[in-house]
């Protein structure tokens, strides 16, 4: 709605002007029916031009004063030229018209890039600690980012953009149990955390039209924004990182405040179940680490001391080899 008024606006100006400068000449009705016929093919050659968003008066306001300054220094340009007042007089009076026209549809239409730059990161605010940190399907499902943050390990504002919401509403509809259950259970977590007043967190309603995927999406997002993203999700880490964006990966945190073990360390374990070897045993530490044990698989089930032999760091943490204590 706020295209179409711009562009009548603009038809109606051009028919004014083009009367303006005929009634010079004599040509009144001539002259309005070139205005006319002028703003309607810039009109077209417009639209023409690649599909972008429509948002927002404060775009259109930006543009529209874009405008007007570019064609004010076009015409201080031109004024250098001989060519007599009442043509520069007119030049000023085109120059404006169409610059300020151009710049207020184009801003319109980019109200993405606008929208979202101007609150977040030009014009920093000042009750955003640490700027902004973007969380996605997989980290809200999760739900540990709700005490890291409160623990002050987080700082910044927590923002939830409109189409990961979506997502999460769409698998909370799904036919599938499980994948009902997490985002049934992704939407509860967002909610208690809304209600929380120790949590800073904003949802952002500015959609990315020109992406379709959500991994997608939120790196864009998180570039225009200069912001960081939360997650678990190792692939979405990795393509963002090759991006140059700021990544919090909960698992990564997680693996790095577990407790620190060296060879020749000894502790009691529970062992639950058998290794892939024939004569192993697994069990689990307090902070989720496996451990190895060799020769007790005839243990499975009992609480044993263990001494450690080796430590192997992996991708998804650390993994001890142990032996048991006679």
């Amino acid at each position: 709605m706020t295209l179409l008024f711009i562009r009548c606006f603009f038809v109606i100006i051009s028919v004014f002007v083009g009367y303006y400068v005929g009634s010079m000449s004599g040509l009144v009705l001539p002259g309005a029916g070139i205005g006319l016929m002028s703003g309607l093919v810039l009109i077209f050659l417009e639209s023409r031009l690649q599909r972008v968003s429509v948002r927002g008066l404060s775009s259109m306001v930006f543009g529209l004063l874009l405008g007007v300054f570019m064609a004010k220094m076009l015409s201080d340009i031109l004024f250098l030229l001989p060519l007599g007042e009442f043509l520069h007089s007119i030049l000023r009076v085109v120059l404006t018209i169409v610059f300020s026209y151009l710049g207020a549809v184009m801003a319109v239409r980019g109200k993405d890039e606008f929208n979202i730059i101007i609150p977040y990161v030009r014009f920093r605010r000042q009750d955003i600690k640490e700027g902004v940190v973007l969380l996605d399907t997989s980290v809200i499902i999760d739900g540990r980012i709700n005490d890291i943050y409160k623990v002050n390990f987080l700082p910044g504002r927590l923002v939830v953009p409109r189409f990961v919401l979506e997502e999460l509403q769409k698998m909370a509809d799904a036919s599938d149990d499980l994948r009902r259950q997490r985002g049934r259970r992704g939407l509860e977590l967002l909610r208690t955390m809304q209600n929380d007043p120790k949590m800073d967190i904003h949802i952002h309603e500015d959609d990315l039209t020109d992406e379709q995927e959500v991994d997608a999406k939120l790196v864009r997002l998180a570039k225009l924004m200069d912001a960081r993203i939360c997650t678990i999700d190792f692939n979405l880490g990795r393509r963002a990182a090759l991006q140059g964006i700021d990544i919090l990966n909960i698992h990564e945190l997680v693996n790095a405040v577990k407790s620190v073990t060296f060879m020749g360390d000894t502790f009691e374990v529970k062992l639950i179940k058998e290794g892939k070897e024939a004569h192993q045993a697994v069990g689990y530490m307090e902070d989720g680490t496996m451990i190895v044990v060799t020769e007790a698989r005839h243990c499975i089930g009992q609480q044993v001391k263990v001494k450690v032999t080796s430590v192997l760091q992996t991708q998804a943490g650390k993994m001890i080899f142990g032996e048991l204590l006679k």
